[in-house]
């Protein structure tokens, strides 16, 4: 979904009064939206309990701050995790319009036998002249599988394409070493706007399902076969090219703004690819403050789409539930519960703060997906819903960082709590 604005502007005088007092009204709603007086966050209640006559802090002009908290989550899609993780944000120079600079690490290990290490960071350098984005990712992953499309069966009378369609939604386990090295540049050539390009590699070793025989057909063994792919590795090694458009006001908890990205993905097999293949894919959000004593009530939408245009990816990176940037699609459902060549995505998101200090907030969500499955069902001939509610804990308020612990239903009986740093987008 693309929203296009435009600005008309009539032939008349704007007296300068009114554009000074236009200006000052700007700049006084973003001290506003960053003024961090009178809220109380994870640091505040530990100067609290071990120094309990020392006020809340408030944030000086530099938003910066770095948290580092266990890396405890659980989902129905990595069982129950613990770890470590380091979230940091910071505004580099002194220009006031420079976007906040983030990066993310952790380390962790979940009781379904999953080794995940990753580093991200998304940088804009003073006046938001660059801005760089990237990912590095060393794992060992179990992925549930739950067939290709939406969850409708294939009715041709071919028992493979039944298996395939997976319409009962049947669980089946693919074990792997992942590697992932991601890295995109983008120039800004108008305020807010950017283009950029960059490279991806995705490798995946040792790739096997423990739970049935070689001899067993399943979703993954016969996408495989149709499309010549190994069982056991693939690369999907490409180039990137994108253009991004983005008012955010934060990037890791925004109450105003537009987030709009759309790039192509470009797999070679000069470059180690397993095939080669063409990605599009669209990435928007936006955010609605709902009140103006309150910025934190918030109503935030967003919508991501993926099409394979030419070649063939390889299963594992087809794109579906959960498999956006951050993983955070999708609640309600587990990774990858439903994926194909073509795939849509939309998200409305209600939040609000809970206590006067803002150290608790609430959201409820909604959400819906639709794929094809390349046998008949094409995009947007079916939809599946999900949904939840969630409490927020106010981390760091210099970063606007959240503790986000939500419970999310589906349909199949598709449900669980989802943890994590940080808002889904």
């Amino acid at each position: 979904m693309m929203v296009l604005i435009t600005n008309i502007t009539y032939g008349q005088i704007t007296p300068a009064d009114t554009i000074k007092a236009d200006s000052l009204q700007k700049i006084a709603k973003i001290k506003k939206n960053n003024n961090t007086a009178g809220q109380y966050d994870v640091g505040d209640l530990f100067k609290y309990l071990f120094h309990p006559h020392r006020k809340p802090d408030s944030v000086k002009k530099k938003a910066s701050g770095i948290t580092i908290i266990p890396n405890i989550a659980s989902n129905p899609s990595i069982g129950t995790q613990i770890g470590i993780k380091a979230v940091a944000g910071r505004v580099l120079g002194n220009n006031p319009n420079t976007l906040m600079s983030v990066a993310a690490t952790s380390a962790s290990i979940t009781t379904k036998n999953i080794i995940y290490f990753y580093l991200t960071h998304n940088i804009y350098t003073p006046g938001n002249k660059w801005n760089f984005q990237g990912s590095l990712v060393a794992a060992k992953t179990v992925t549930p599988d739950f067939g290709l499309g939406i969850g409708r069966g294939a009715n041709d009378g071919n028992p493979e394409d039944l298996i395939l369609t997976n319409p009962g939604r049947k669980p089946y386990v693919l074990n792997a070493q992942y590697y992932s090295f991601r890295e995109k540049v983008y120039k800004q050539i108008d305020k807010g706007l950017f283009v950029g390009a960059g490279v991806s590699f995705d490798v995946r070793r040792k790739i096997y399902d423990k739970n049935n025989a070689d001899s067993v057909l399943t979703p993954y063994r016969i996408y495989n076969q149709r499309n010549g792919f190994e069982n056991d590795h693939y690369a999907s090694n490409g180039f990137l090219a994108n253009i991004q458009y983005t008012t955010r006001d934060n990037q890791n908890r925004a109450y105003t703004g537009i987030y709009a990205d759309a790039g192509v993905r470009v797999n070679q097999t000069w470059m180690g690819s397993t095939k080669n293949a063409v990605q599009f894919n669209t990435d928007f959000r936006k955010y609605f403050s709902l009140s103006e004593t309150n910025p934190e009530h918030v109503l935030a939408f967003w919508n991501w789409t993926s099409f394979v245009v030419g070649g063939a990816l390889p299963y594992l990176e087809l794109s579906g539930t959960g498999r956006d940037a951050n993983f955070r699609s999708g609640r309600g459902y587990t990774v990858t519960y439903f994926k194909g060549t073509q795939y849509f995505y939309s998200e409305m998101e209600y939040r609000f703060p809970i206590t006067r200090n803002k150290f608790l907030s609430g959201v409820t969500f909604f959400n819906i997906q639709s794929a094809n499955d390349d046998l008949g069902t094409k995009l947007f001939d079916v939809w599946q819903p999900g949904g939840g509610a969630g409490l927020r804990v106010l981390f760091n308020k210099a970063t606007r960082t959240n503790l986000c612990i939500d419970y999310a239903w589906g349909k199949y009986g598709a449900r669980g709590l989802f943890l994590g740093l940080n808002e889904a987008f």
